[in-house]
């Protein structure tokens, strides 16, 4: 008897019950969000139009407001470079609004790369190709942070941002890139064909980074009708970080997703028929 790829009929309920965007709203409204963000970016270089100048790792907006992603500025500090005023003021904010809303919305919501791994997750899932863990522990993005921090130190240079494909890729779409895409397209190709969810799940040190904030982040995700749970899996199967779904629907304690390392995606949200998941604060905890 020929097995069903369960991948397939995956959302069929809910899009027979509230129709396809329905289905897929807060995935469209992701792909909005990583596309805006990087068209902002855009509109200087190709149009001189400069609302935002610089890139993911720091920025300026309308020559007032600095932004810094706090993990390239942690490197820096590591690597024992003087820190400007205005660096330290646009990661306070950075870090503030994803103490708000999670650190992982970072990875979900605006990292570029992660259009990249949702696709190749769209189409390992379709062609119905077997990957595994490939022995790649979801720890290992955290020893990565780890040596990364211990390299600026020892070297006195931020290392990790000569090979770190979210800048690669950014920078590479805005101004154009050669090596890059063969970086890209390896994340691609072994995301698909060798570990499934294998660089953002399991690898990649920004998204460590911005899972220790988001341990402590307002916005989550909660399971508040959990009885109504009907235990198709479907959550499990479009989740990025699965193993976070089961304390909040399958346990004895909170409602709540409390691990950091909880996205803030909206999948879980998009595909439970039964509307078993919405979004919440940390305060709702039954």
């Amino acid at each position: 008897m020929k097995k069903t790829n369960i991948c397939k009929i995956v959302g069929q309920d809910v899009k027979s019950s509230r129709g396809w965007f329905s289905a897929n709203k807060y995935l469209l409204l992701r792909r909005v969000s990583q596309l805006s963000i990087l068209g902002l970016f855009l509109l200087g270089p190709w149009f001189d139009i400069w609302i935002i100048k610089g890139n993911l790792s720091s920025s300026l907006i309308l020559d007032t407001v600095p932004l810094t992603d706090p993990f390239v500025l942690l490197q820096s500090i590591f690597a024992g470079h003087s820190v400007a005023t205005d660096a330290l003021i646009g990661a306070l904010i950075v870090l503030v609004f994803y103490l708000f809303v999670g650190g992982r919305v970072f990875c979900s919501w605006v990292c570029p790369v992660n259009i990249v791994t949702d696709s190749a997750s769209w189409l390992r899932c379709k062609l119905g190709i077997k990957t595994s863990s490939g022995g790649v522990s979801n720890k290992t993005r955290y020893w990565l942070l780890t040596t990364i921090m211990i390299a600026a130190f020892i070297t006195g240079s931020i290392v990790w941002e000569l090979i770190n494909p979210v800048s690669i890729l950014h920078r590479g779409i805005i101004f154009g890139m050669s090596f890059g895409w063969f970086l890209i397209a390896f994340i691609f190709l072994f995301d698909a064909l060798v570990v499934k969810r294998g660089w953002c799940s399991r690898i990649c040190p920004m998204g460590a980074f911005y899972s220790l904030l988001g341990k402590f982040s307002i916005l989550r995700v909660n399971a508040k009708d959990r009885k109504e749970c009907t235990d198709c899996l479907e959550c499990y199967i479009v989740c990025p970080e699965s193993q976070v779904i089961n304390p909040a629907l399958k346990g004895k304690g909170g409602i709540v997703i409390m691990d950091g390392n909880c996205t803030n995606c909206g999948r879980c949200i998009d595909i439970c028929e039964p509307k078993v998941f919405s979004y919440s604060s940390r305060i709702k905890r039954n």
